[in-house]
């Protein structure tokens, strides 16, 4: 391996950069974007069952907000009931509303960065690739007018291995932002659905 580096030049360190990264990126998503750490699915029902004959003591909702980014959303609600029990409909849907907004912007974290690394491994490859034609021209170039078979063999290691390793960052990556994607539009939906019911729970608790 680090003969191919050796091999590939210095324009394949970028490459190199760009691939600890992403798996660094890859495997923190794959760990944050969990179900139980996003959308538990019994949550919603037991926070319906809990607050059915009045609104939960501030540390149960506390501990709510802590077990999940849905639990956070339903908690913002319960909070608002606990700082005024005759808000109105809007304030309750404004807090939820917050408080989802703030969870999906936590879960798209990185998705950027994963999709900026997709995007940019095959243009560092074509400078590779590029930085590789012209070691082979300046190979030909001799004032002898004869070629320098090392030069242009280096040349040519450095076009193709660094073209191949551009590519083999970019697929891997832009094949798990769009996992992630995925993923993370599934579970904002999830909340969406889930906040709208629990919503329309609270306006039944709410003080007259």
């Amino acid at each position: 391996m680090f003969s191919i580096i050796q091999a590939a030049g210095w324009p394949i360190w970028p490459l190199l950069a760009c691939s600890v990264l992403a798996l660094a990126l890859i495997i923190e998503r794959f760990i944050s974007l969990k179900a139980a750490k996003v959308a538990p699915p019994k949550l919603l029902d037991e926070a319906i069952t809990v607050s059915r004959s009045g609104v939960p003591a501030p540390d149960l909702v506390q501990q709510l907000e802590q077990n999940s980014a849905l639990g956070e959303v339903l908690a913002s609600g319960l909070r608002a009931l606990n700082v005024n029990p005759r808000c109105s409909e809007e304030d309750l849907r404004s807090s939820m509303e917050g408080a989802g907004r703030s969870v999906a912007h936590r879960l798209e974290k990185y998705l950027g960065a994963l999709a900026t690394i997709a995007s940019a491994a095959p243009l560092l490859g074509l400078l590779g690739t590029v930085i590789g034609m012209i070691e082979i021209f300046g190979s030909q170039g001799g004032a002898s007018g004869t070629g320098n078979p090392a030069q242009l063999a280096q040349g040519i290691s450095i076009a193709l291995y660094n073209t191949a390793f551009g590519l083999m960052v970019a697929i891997p990556s832009l094949i798990f932002w769009r996992y992630f994607r995925g993923r993370v539009d599934g579970y904002l939906l999830t909340l969406e659905l889930s906040a709208e019911r629990f919503l329309r729970h609270l306006y039944l608790l709410r003080k007259p």
